[in-house]
């Protein structure tokens, strides 16, 4: 099985990637077993769609990969605590262990319209399975929000 903080490490060179062609301080690397089988980044200002968070894209990239609308027992590593929307859909998707580094917090922090609503509350008063490990290269993670904010064309939404 891939190791975590190996996952993650993915999940910050994507991001980077993305930093790179002018998007949003976000990615994402999900693997099943030994196999990494999605690595993205975050396109809501490429797509124009407000949907196309990493996470949400990691899912569709790996659901195509395994041919599988479910992802039952994946690791996730996402650079950012998962908002609302991506841990729902995490949940459905039926993933196993979802590891974040960054925080809501941060996220907001950097100008983001957060909901400020943990994912762990979320997973808990939902009755999901998922396990939610935080605090996985927090520092790192953390780091690619100072990146974007170094870019002078940067967009938050």
């Amino acid at each position: 099985m891939i190791e975590p903080a190996e996952l993650m490490q993915i999940a910050i060179d994507v991001c980077r990637e993305g930093l790179a062609a002018g998007q949003s301080p976000f990615g994402c690397a999900i693997a099943v077993g030994d196999k990494v089988i999605a690595r993205t980044h975050n396109t809501v200002v490429l797509t124009t769609d407000c949907t196309a968070h990493a996470e949400v894209n990691a899912i569709r990239a790996g659901c195509l990969a395994i041919n599988d609308i479910l992802l039952t027992d994946a690791i996730v590593a996402t650079t950012c605590e998962p908002c609302p929307m991506c841990m729902t859909a995490l949940h459905w998707a039926r993933v196993g262990t979802v590891y974040y580094g960054a925080t809501i917090a941060d996220a907001d922090s950097a100008g983001f319209n957060e909901l400020t609503f943990p994912a762990a509350e979320l997973l808990s008063r939902g009755g999901s399975k998922v396990q939610l490990i935080g605090d996985l290269m927090a520092d790192e993670c953390a780091q690619l929000f100072a990146e974007w904010q170094a870019n002078p064309s940067k967009q938050a939404y």
